[in-house]
């Protein structure tokens, strides 16, 4: 029985958010799977017991486990026959999720025991509180989300993952230098001066971090950016393209659509309508 599922369409490569929620209650014997998620999800039995398969494993868990579906992982889990689970889950998406969760050792071991942590429980409840929200929603999901993912380094911490490292980690550093010349006529090329690193291997690196090309987050953050200020302000499609660094407002328009499918001028009266 599906007690409650909160699902997300936002655009998806903004650093960090919420795409999906839930409460189940299962039947006997309810599976899911063989199946691939795009996005991480982390369920949390809150009662009775399952198996959870995984990277060629099988993990018995019972009242107080947790465990971690990694995007682009083939994953199966099944309630007990006579003692069906009720769980909870939180997925995320989000550029900057991998490294929040690499803080974390659940990507090694994808199964750890919450047991009776009424901090990490109270984010699951929380999530679906927030659901109910009517205004500012997305504000108060990503404030739990944030909350959550420190918990989870906090209670189950990646003992080879130092501050001293993520500071070194130039596909962080990248990150940074995007989100503060994107409305500049900056290039990867430039980036890669920035940070004095070899262009090929900054992509390479940026790609194998992110699972996106440099110059597609980019070109992504651009209109991450645009579709604010389409929601936020009453500024001409002119003024935003300059906003993002397009000389050009004919071809940011044509270049809005490709991504977007809709004109800006039809996604704002869209987003304000």
């Amino acid at each position: 029985m599906l007690d409650y599922n909160f699902s997300n369409d936002f655009y998806r490569n903004i650093d960090a958010m919420i795409y999906t929620c839930g409460y189940e209650n299962c039947a006997p014997g309810h599976s899911y799977g063989p199946i691939l998620r795009n996005g991480y999800l982390i369920h949390y039995v809150l009662n009775g017991s399952g198996i959870y398969k995984a990277r060629g494993k099988l993990f018995r868990l019972k009242k107080g486990d947790a465990f971690l579906i990694c995007p682009g992982e083939l994953i199966y889990y099944e309630a007990d026959l006579h003692t069906p689970w009720t769980y909870t889950w939180i997925g995320m998406q989000g550029i900057k999720i991998k490294g929040y969760l690499d803080r974390t050792s659940l990507p090694k071991l994808l199964c750890v025991p919450f047991g009776q942590d009424e901090a990490l429980r109270r984010c699951h409840e929380k999530m679906a509180e927030a659901d109910q929200l009517s205004k500012n929603r997305d504000l108060r999901m990503n404030s739990i989300l944030y909350e959550y993912l420190f918990l989870l380094a906090d209670r189950f911490p990646n003992e080879q993952y130092t501050p001293l490292e993520e500071k070194k980690n130039a596909a962080e550093e990248a990150l940074r230098y995007i989100e503060d010349h994107y409305c500049d006529q900056v290039t990867i090329a430039d980036i890669a001066d920035h940070l004095g690193l070899n262009r090929s291997y900054l992509h390479r690196l940026f790609k194998s971090f992110t699972g996106v090309s440099m110059q597609s987050y980019l070109l992504d953050y651009r209109m991450r950016q645009a579709c604010i200020l389409l929601k936020t302000t009453s500024l001409s499609v002119r003024a935003i393209a300059h906003s993002v660094s397009y000389i050009d407002p004919l071809y940011f328009s044509r270049i809005f659509r490709q991504k977007m499918g809709v004109s800006p001028v039809e996604y704002r009266k869209s987003a304000t309508s």
